[in-house]
């Protein structure tokens, strides 16, 4: 880095970058792992150490206190990724360090705690509003708290744990919840052991992991899990060493990596250690380059973890960065396809293998290729051609283990009616009846009855080529069928089979002033109409939609807004016929592909990010038990138009897609966490 710095923050910020700021200066400076070089940015309006960086959802960065000064410290700032530059974010009602900041699912801050500068801890809180930069004075917590830890939790409310009520007092083991729409606090358990200087993790289980810290006057190896369901404690195993003023990081693998710290004294710590939640244990991993304590630490869109600056012994200070590598990434490759393409399906079948088909050549040219791939031998194999060269088509397993492909364009000029059937017992196709209507970036739903819903898409270049129009395909007979038209012309849209049979539409472009639509509808098979159900919060298209759990909710993501790509997400409620906004993506993502995996979460891979980012390497997962979303490692290289299929192992393949080198040979595995 180009400066010494102890206790400094690092921000992941949506472009990739780290964001590092403060640690007894006021520079700034920006990491890019890509390429593994820093940038100097301007300074912040004052030098802070022990200080909170917050991201908002804007995209924007929120330091709060930790002045060098008992003036400094009461300031509160704005960092800006598009301009690089600060804004005054005043209003901070006192001096603070050493307290802690969370970004609520509304999108406020709730800052807690601190130190006031004279050593004597805080049990004041308050809310920092980025709609319009202001603060406002929330509920006191029960005790004044310096050096503790805050935890948001799935359902919204906020953990705080431990501390001291002084700089020189008591260090604390009780622990309060903060609940968001009351404004008020909570007791909870007392945690098994006091601590101070501690760390404080949210599990993908939706448990809070404490480890280490101060307890009382010496330093402690003890961990212990909070479950939020019963309110309790429970101790787990203990780190391989004690550990203070330490970081703690959750990994895409689920486990947690502690890094550095004390152990009360010197010589500090270079030591690591990784937490498995499986099984309650610690292990010991590589240690680190340099010694650290109060340094800082990040998790990077890789799945690597960034740690730089803090302490490496007394008297001194540390500028130096180091990057740990888990021993297994979320991505790998695995072996390329035979032929460049995108834009193509992909479809796992009954046997377990995954058929891709069609496509566009580097060159642009319609492809009328397929193979298959197989996940134990990692290799792929062609299969018999299609009969038509066909890209931005659709693909559907069938209820008997055959695939149809219908549709697409073979040009760009040319829309097909054309369908055809893959048998994977004879390896061939079979053409059969054409759809009553040539389309392309249509979808098709396999019903309950064993038949085949097609719905909207465009049969030419212009936006009044959008296709309102539906046809079934009956596998028994080959042959298609008009249905029920939609009430709006739709392309890009989404459509997601449920329990009862219905088929949900959301969102799409279409004709007219208003292109782009956030309505939804609902085709009952039984009677061949459609009827309205209520619209999504944002108008989309190019989105996903993935059904959730048992059926019961569908999880929309992403897609083109009337302003750009979107980072925003809803779930639609089945049985109530409701939508509700919930936890944004951290990159907006338009063309994005996804699947529900077998833990129950949802991978979100790549798309287009717009202005500034282009098209994407990057993936991550929602959670809805705790609505969140956490990275997922980046693939190979940055891509979009792929195919994608969900494996046997449950592991999940991309294949080929588009960059900006053109279409791709590439294949990129996905390993999800437990």
């Amino acid at each position: 880095m180009a400066s010494v710095r102890v206790d400094a923050t690092a921000t992941l910020l949506r472009s990739g970058y780290v964001l590092v700021a403060g640690g007894g200066t006021s520079a700034a400076e920006l990491y890019d792992p890509r390429t593994n070089r820093w940038f100097s940015l301007g300074a912040m309006g004052t030098s802070r150490q022990r200080h909170t960086a917050t991201l908002l959802s804007s995209g924007k960065v929120l330091m709060v206190g930790g002045g060098t000064s008992v003036l400094g410290s009461a300031g509160a700032e704005l960092f800006d990724p598009d301009t690089n530059g600060w804004s005054a974010a005043t209003g901070l009602d006192l001096p603070r360090s050493q307290h802690t900041a969370t970004l609520l699912p509304d999108g406020r801050v709730l800052v807690t705690g601190g130190d006031s500068g004279f050593g004597n801890a805080l049990s004041s809180a308050m809310l920092y509003s980025p709609a319009n930069n202001t603060w406002t004075v929330t509920g006191r917590m029960s005790a004044a708290r310096l050096g503790h830890t805050a935890t948001l939790l799935p359902d919204g409310r906020v953990l705080v744990t431990g501390g001291r009520d002084s700089a020189n007092g008591d260090v604390l083991a009780t622990a309060e919840r903060y609940d968001p729409a009351t404004g008020e606090w909570t007791a909870v358990g007392r945690m098994v052991t006091q601590r101070m200087g501690h760390t404080a993790t949210l599990l993908t289980s939706g448990q809070v992991l404490v480890a280490g810290g101060f307890a009382g006057s010496l330093a402690t190896e003890t961990s212990e899990l909070f479950d939020p369901g019963t309110g309790t404690w429970t101790s787990q195993g203990s780190l391989p060493f004690q550990s203070v003023f330490h970081t703690a990081t959750l990994l895409t693998s689920g486990q947690v990596l502690v890094t550095g710290g004390s152990t009360g004294g010197q010589p500090y710590l270079d030591r690591a250690a990784l937490y498995t939640p499986a099984t309650g244990t610690w292990t010991e991993t590589a240690t680190m380059s340099s010694r650290r304590i109060s340094h800082a630490a990040v998790l990077l869109a890789s799945g690597e973890v960034l740690v730089l600056g803090g302490v490496p012994q007394a008297g001194s200070r540390s500028a130096s960065a180091e990057r740990y590598r888990p021993s297994v990434l979320p991505w790998s490759t695995a072996a390329s396809l035979g032929t460049a393409r995108s834009q193509l399906t992909a479809t796992r079948l009954n046997t377990g293998h995954v058929l891709i088909a069609g496509g566009v050549s580097t060159s642009g040219g319609a492809l009328s290729g397929a193979a298959l791939y197989d996940e134990a031998a990692n290799t792929w194999r062609d299969t018999a051609a299609l009969s038509s060269a066909r890209f931005l088509h659709s693909a559907t397993p069938l209820g008997d283990g055959r695939v149809l492909v219908s549709g697409g364009q073979q040009d760009a000029s040319t829309w097909l009616s054309a369908t055809e059937v893959y048998a994977p017992a004879t390896d061939t196709w079979t053409q059969v009846g054409s759809l009553v209507t040539g389309r392309a970036r249509h979808t098709a739903t396999l019903l309950n009855s064993g038949k085949v819903l097609v719905t909207g898409g465009a049969s030419g270049a212009s936006t009044a080529s959008t296709l309102a129009s539906a046809e079934l395909f009956n596998p028994a007979t080959g042959t298609w069928s008009p249905t029920g038209t939609l009430a709006r012309a739709r392309t890009y849209h989404a459509a997601v089979a449920l329990p009862s049979g219905e088929v949900l539409v959301m969102g799409g472009g279409s004709t007219g002033t208003d292109a782009i639509t956030a309505s939804a509808e609902l085709y009952d098979p039984a009677t061949g109409t459609w009827r309205p159900t209520a619209s999504m919060a944002v108008a989309r298209y190019g989105h996903i939609a993935v059904p959730l759990g048992n059926g019961s909710q569908v999880l929309v993501a992403g897609g083109w807004g009337v302003d750009g790509p979107l980072r925003s997400a809803e779930l639609y409620d089945v049985a109530h016929g409701t939508w509700k906004t919930v936890a944004p993506m951290s990159m907006p993502r338009y063309l994005p592909h996804a699947t529900l995996l077998p833990t129950g979460r949802v991978l979100v891979v790549t798309g287009e990010g717009g202005s500034g980012l282009g098209v994407l390497d990057s993936a991550e997962v929602y959670d809805a038990a705790m609505n969140a979303w956490t990275p997922a490692g980046i693939l190979s290289t940055r891509n979009t138009h792929h195919g994608l299929a969900l494996l046997p192992s449950g592991r999940v393949l991309v294949a080929g897609g588009s960059g900006s080198g053109g279409a791709r040979v590439a294949v990129d595995v996905y390993s999800p966490a437990p």
